[in-house]
């Protein structure tokens, strides 16, 4: 007789903490030096299938209005129609769609990342999740790092200026950095 090990599967529930998670881009400001700005507005959940990291999955949104780069008139320009236009699309938007695992504690995420009214598939190098810790609260929480490099062009944010010198004022690829806090739902 043919006897199958029933395998269980443990599938937990994480909120993203925004007040320790953090998300970053930087961009080539006059093909000089990166400016790098955060979106203190982020939420999103995880569902951790803690037998088989690849069946996880998870989605995040940020709120683009919440946008900072220690300078209020920049702020304002990438809020406004040329870069996020925030008030026609006040989110932008991930889902994933896969997870591999590459190494102890590494990864890709690959996912559906929405900027302004597009929709690309994009993937996340990580680092994570970490092993569950306790608060002092009693809550359980993880915390999981992920990179990634896009074209802002292929999110319609075009918009940009020549030097005089040559080159332009802002550069085409934006490095995504998310470093961020899950407490167990």
């Amino acid at each position: 007789m043919d006897t199958a090990i029933a395998t269980q599967t443990l599938t937990t529930s994480w909120k993203l903490d925004p007040t320790h998670s953090a998300a970053e881009f930087k961009v080539k400001h006059m093909m000089i030096s990166n400016v790098k700005g955060t979106f203190p507005k982020v939420s999103g959940v995880l569902a951790l299938d803690e037998s088989d990291l690849t069946k996880s999955h998870v989605e995040a949104s940020i709120d683009v209005g919440s946008i900072e780069t220690r300078d209020v008139q920049r702020d304002g320009h990438l809020k406004g129609a040329e870069f996020f236009d925030v008030e026609k699309f006040p989110t932008m938007t991930f889902k994933s769609t896969g997870v591999k695992v590459t190494g102890a504690g590494e990864g890709t995420v690959e996912g559906d990342l929405t900027i302004r009214d597009v929709t690309r598939k994009v993937v996340f190098n990580v680092e994570g999740p970490t092993a569950p810790t306790k608060d002092p609260w009693g809550n359980l929480r993880i915390g999981v790092s992920a990179t990634t490099k896009i074209s802002r062009k292929d999110f319609g944010l075009i918009w940009n200026a020549a030097l005089e010198t040559g080159g332009v004022l802002v550069g085409d690829d934006v490095t995504i950095t998310l470093d961020v806090e899950f407490v167990k739902a």
